[in-house]
């Protein structure tokens, strides 16, 4: 593999800045749902900061496609670097966060997910082989979900803390020599804030030779993303298996930050800790996804991978529905970071195969941007009373199983000419 050296520091700004931004995301669900009691709140504010996200990632393809994509990592970097932390020296000067403050950290980070993941993926498509396009999606998924592990675990420790020197991780008491007393939430933006400046310090370094001629679209922001629309409207195929297959994300990343902290709080019964550790185990499995999807469905084919991991996540939907334990909901938790993961990396590997690389950001705005508007509707109806009081919660992973079933059916109606498409 070429550009290794460019890659390692890729990878390791993305640790450095991942970590905490982890951190950062599992505890604001969680402040407003356990220090605030404002869940319903928060998810109305998840709600627009998602529609409002609709507009900025149709603009931010046409960006990773126009531009340098190392400056825009430095830019997206040094930018939440500076608002997350005025927010934190704000919480520190006045002893506490207001909950305006804690959503604008929240939608400060979704907007640079929006940017810096299709950027990641674009920029890691720029400086691969084609051959190594199935490894490198597998690496980024390995990476990224590691750094969300140890995210987890220390989000379980922070947001908790310890009684009687016992730790409790992953549904295991661990005794430890001390306690911890629970990080205050400007605490865990201060951490956040200086990981941005590391990762901004890091990729200064980078050094890439560019293995894909990136022929720039200097038209206007509407005339390049046409480009994009253009382009899948041209290729229906690659448009059913992107939207379709996108779907699995669509509803679990509503799942992770909607669905799952009034679940653990009002159907389980548990705390920070419990909440905390399902997505260490969600990363585990993404983890495993990364090491072992490519491999296992390099006999198959892509398509038929995509199918059997969608119709897993409706089963585990289906049983989280149904059932009330603890230990139920980190299994699921493992196989859905399994089945969410292992569709990304197929994803990606199919769309880089078949997608040009100076059309691959604006494209994936679009899948995205479709995304958007689902998750906005979903998260809206998520945020309704009725979902967030008592046990109601569990009914949104039935929704969900319905949802991902619909968005089944076109892969499956469709998936002679896929697989087609994929051999050509």
């Amino acid at each position: 593999m070429k550009n290794k050296q460019a890659i390692t520091l890729l990878f390791a700004a993305n640790i450095v800045s991942g970590f905490a931004q982890g951190i950062s995301m599992l505890a604001i669900p969680w402040y407003f749902a356990d220090i605030l009691g404002m869940s319903s709140t928060y998810a109305k504010g998840y709600a627009i900061l998602t529609f409002v996200s609709l507009f900025w990632s149709l603009y931010s393809g046409t960006l990773v496609d126009r531009y340098s994509r190392k400056k825009l990592f430095l830019y997206s970097n040094l930018a939440c670097a500076l608002i997350i932390g005025s927010a934190a020296f704000y919480g520190i000067s006045n002893g506490h966060t207001p909950w305006v403050l804690a959503l604008a950290v929240f939608g400060t980070t979704m907007f640079h997910y929006s940017i810096h993941y299709p950027n990641l993926y674009a920029f890691g498509q720029e400086i691969t082989e084609p051959e190594n396009y199935g490894k490198l999606n597998s690496y980024i998924e390995i990476q990224g979900q590691s750094t969300s592990i140890f995210a987890g675990a220390f989000a379980a420790i922070l947001l908790s803390g310890t009684e009687n020197h016992v730790m409790n991780l992953m549904g295991i008491n661990i005794p430890l020599p001390f306690n911890i007393t629970p990080w205050e939430i400007h605490e865990i933006f201060l951490m956040d804030a200086i990981t941005y400046i590391a990762a901004f310090l890091i990729i200064l370094f980078i050094k890439y030779q560019p293995l894909v001629q990136n022929e720039i679209d200097k038209g206007s922001v509407l005339d390049r993303l046409k480009v994009g629309i253009n382009y899948l409207n041209e290729n229906p195929l690659i448009f059913i298996f992107g939207v379709c297959s996108y779907m699995i994300f669509t509803f679990l990343i509503v799942e992770m930050f909607v669905l799952v902290p009034s679940y653990v709080n009002n159907y389980l019964g548990g705390g920070g800790n419990v909440f905390a550790s399902s997505e260490v185990y969600y990363s585990i499995g993404a983890v495993l996804a990364g090491m072992s999807i490519r491999p296992l469905f390099q006999r198959w084919n892509t398509v038929l991978g995509v199918i059997t991991l969608m119709l897993a996540t409706i089963a585990g939907c289906l049983l989280l529905a149904y059932t009330q334990s603890v230990w139920i909901f980190y299994a699921i938790s493992l196989l859905i970071g399994i089945t969410n993961a292992g569709t990304r990396v197929l994803r990606i590997t199919y769309l880089f195969n078949h997608v040009p690389n100076n059309i691959i950001g604006r494209s994936g705005s679009v899948f995205n941007s479709l995304s958007v508007i689902i998750r906005t509707a979903m998260i809206s109806a998520f945020s309704l009373p009725f979902f967030m009081t008592g046990n109601n919660a569990r009914w949104g992973y039935l929704v969900g199983a319905i949802f991902i079933s619909i968005a089944l059916l076109p892969l499956i109606l469709n998936y002679k000419k896929l697989i087609a498409l994929e051999k050509n």
